[in-house]
């Protein structure tokens, strides 16, 4: 799928209520798992144990953070999205989020997106996206949720 292209305030203002776009998938693998860890010093076993999570885990293998999942928002956005005269993007703020589904090591997610409104802030544009992270294995949700961005156009 093309990237969508914004230029300004009304290339948004004219996509609310529309899909926006589906990134590609990303797999989650073990040394993800584990580097994320490492990064937030979150070393549960269920995450970076793979011996033990085969025998104690009800799901028989290690699982993604929650967090990491989310955390590939930006990534995943950066592949449906593409804004020009942009001076710089905020991350502003999360609503209704909710986890579903655990992510299993080595599986594969995507973003979905559908613009739910924009705002012109004196000149700062808020935006948020309502978003789903799906499991390419299962089809079902791990994350969703609403994200909402900052841009500061130049």
């Amino acid at each position: 799928m093309a990237k969508c292209i914004i230029n300004s305030y009304e290339d948004f203002a004219a996509m609310v209520g529309q899909e926006i776009g589906v990134s590609d998938y990303v797999q989650l693998t073990q040394e993800r798992i584990n580097q994320f860890a490492d990064a937030t010093d979150d070393h549960q076993w269920i995450h970076v144990n793979p011996e033990r999570a085969a025998k104690e885990s009800q799901y028989k293998t290690t699982i993604a953070h929650g967090y990491l999942t989310l955390s590939m928002l930006p990534y995943l956005w950066d592949q449906i999205i593409e804004v020009h005269n942009l001076k710089m993007m905020v991350n502003y703020g999360m609503d209704k989020m909710k986890f579903g589904q655990p992510v299993l090591s080595g599986q594969s997610i995507r973003l979905k997106t559908i613009l739910q409104s924009v705002q012109n802030l004196r000149g700062i544009i808020k935006v948020e996206i309502k978003f789903v992270i799906d499991i390419k294995e299962q089809g079902k949700k791990a994350l969703e949720g609403i994200a909402t961005f900052l841009y500061y156009f130049n």
